[in-house]
């Protein structure tokens, strides 16, 4: 079951166009806008990429428009990333033209069923978070 309802919110979120940013491009984009002036090197690692084809990647996200070089005030040899405004604007943009796809998904739904769905989707992403931050918390009590 989540392997297609995965699927499917691709099809869905494909219906709202990441163009002109590829999938390598957005995840860049997510990562920099969580990871405000985050430096190429950890970039790279956290992208498990090498530093050189990283550069590459935000050559081309520069080039579009969607994200500037700042150089560091702490080491000037170090260069420091961060979304331009029309980032910040096409990442919006993004999660409203996908959010509003979803919601035309759960109007179909009846509404004891879109409760249930809230419920474990916040389940979900309390679970998410505490894999992605290991930050340590426990799942609550609740079960899966």
């Amino acid at each position: 079951m989540t392997a297609t309802a995965a699927e499917l919110l691709e099809v869905l979120w494909g219906r709202a166009s990441t163009a002109p940013a590829s999938a390598s491009q957005l995840r860049v984009l997510h990562m920099l806008e969580h990871h405000e002036g985050i430096n190429l090197r950890t970039l790279a690692d956290s992208l498990a990429s090498t530093p050189p084809s990283t550069s590459r990647l935000c050559d081309r996200l520069q080039a579009a428009g969607f994200v500037e070089r700042v150089t560091s005030p702490a080491d000037r040899r170090e260069v420091r990333l961060r979304l331009s405004s029309r980032g910040h604007a096409f990442l919006a943009d993004l999660r409203v033209r996908r959010e509003r796809e979803v919601r035309s998904v759960l109007a179909l739904m009846p509404a004891a069923e879109r409760t249930a769905l809230l419920a474990g989707l916040e389940a979900f992403c309390d679970a998410a978070a505490t894999r992605i931050h290991g930050d340590g918390r426990e799942n609550d009590g609740r079960t899966a």
